[in-house]
């Protein structure tokens, strides 16, 4: 049961003209937790708001300028379009008096929301949070997907503190452990360690340089569809358009391309938890990564009502089935006749494997066309390692 007692409301003004404002906009849908308002009902809603303003994981370890209902105020004026996503906005998470203690409540706080089938989406904080997303699954011994969009891996050193560059690591030492896959999207080279790069081929991770995307976003969408949840560390876009994240770098995600990250995000049928990570509120420019935030949340919710409910099942009904023999090795592909989209079915080691829900993994038509040359895909390859 969610507790109000432990959630700041939204207080700037601002935020009270937006919400009496355009009977358009998206604050018109939305039920905010303001403080001249009530804690709103989550028992209908299918995504819920929330900031986390906890910094003191940072590897900076710096305080950062709370500009959260910055975000929140351009958020709600831009136009509603679909109308069966019902947003709440839940206000702030109080920090609590240890970073642990934020890491308990936020995990708290996500197992209710995952429990009741309402979608979370954090607004940080440092990106060392995910690891209270992650515990949060394991509370519920869900084997997950994870996708981090980052321009490096996070996986530190195993003596270092959980933080915002070792949140990974920490979640790949955890034993018993629930995570199937770590798929990363946007690692710069020059940012990422040799040792780094070991360890993610060694775990069977899979990761996708920024140039080998922008060449085709469209490669984004199938590594996007297998996650349970999506961590977003903002410093991944191009300081040119985001110069408020903790790490600015010249190159980077466009703007246009993290929002269309955020719109696969949304119609991903599987994800059930998202966050968006490290702005540093004081360095923003003229509001301009609060703004682009804004238009990402606008294309997650825009892809949540778009969700197609085109996971395979068995029997198959509605995919053409495709079979490709490699190596002797029958190799099933399935395509969805309504959507398009492409799935590998991985054969299982066991009538009771823990990992039954990956066994139909998500894949593009790019897939097909290399198992037809009579090349293995890289992802099947790497999912058949961890079947076992």
């Amino acid at each position: 049961m969610l507790l109000p007692e432990i959630f700041r409301p939204v207080a700037d003004p601002s935020i009270d003209l937006v919400l009496s404002a355009n009977k358009e906009s998206l604050a018109s849908r939305s039920a905010v937790y303001t403080v001249s308002g009530t804690f709103p009902d989550i028992d209908e809603a299918r995504v819920a708001i929330l900031g986390v303003p906890e910094y003191r994981g940072s590897f900076l370890n710096r305080d950062m300028k709370s500009g959260l209902s910055d975000i929140r105020e351009k958020l709600y004026r831009l136009h509603r379009h679909a109308e069966t996503v019902k947003l709440v906005d839940l206000g702030d998470l109080i920090p609590g008096e240890t970073l642990q203690d934020t890491y308990a409540a936020l995990e708290s706080v996500l197992f209710d929301l995952i429990s009741k089938n309402v979608i979370p989406l954090v607004l940080g904080g440092s990106q060392d949070l995910s690891l209270a997303f992650y515990n949060a699954y394991k509370r519920m011994e869900k084997v997950i997907n994870i996708v981090g969009i980052d321009a490096r891996f996070d996986l530190g050193l195993p003596d270092d503190p959980s933080g915002s560059n070792s949140w990974l690591g920490k979640i790949v030492m955890q034993q018993p452990n629930y995570l199937f896959n770590f798929s990363n999207l946007g690692y710069q080279t020059y940012f990422v360690g040799a040792a780094g790069a070991t360890l993610m081929e060694r775990l069977f991770f899979d990761a996708h340089r920024l140039g080998q995307l922008r060449a085709d976003i469209t490669e984004m969408e199938p590594v996007i569809r297998s996650a349970d949840m999506v961590t977003f560390d903002l410093s991944s876009i191009r300081q040119a358009d985001a110069p408020g994240n903790t790490q600015p770098s010249p190159n980077g995600f466009a703007g246009e391309e993290a929002c269309q990250a955020m719109f696969y995000s949304g119609v991903n049928d599987r994800l059930t938890a998202l966050g968006i990570f490290e702005m540093d509120y004081a360095a923003d420019r003229g509001g301009q990564t609060a703004h682009l935030v804004a238009q990402m949340i606008w294309y997650f919710l825009e892809g949540v009502a778009n969700r197609k409910n085109d996971i395979p099942h068995p029997g198959h009904d509605g995919f053409t089935t495709y079979r490709v023999t490699l190596d002797k090795t029958d190799i099933l592909f399935l395509k969805n006749q309504n959507t398009g989209r492409w799935w590998i079915e991985v054969p299982l080691a066991g009538k009771n494997n823990r990992y039954r829900r990956h066994n139909f993994l998500p894949c593009s038509q790019k897939d097909y066309q290399q198992a037809c040359d009579n090349e293995m895909p890289d992802r099947y390859w790497q999912a058949l390692q961890k079947m076992v």
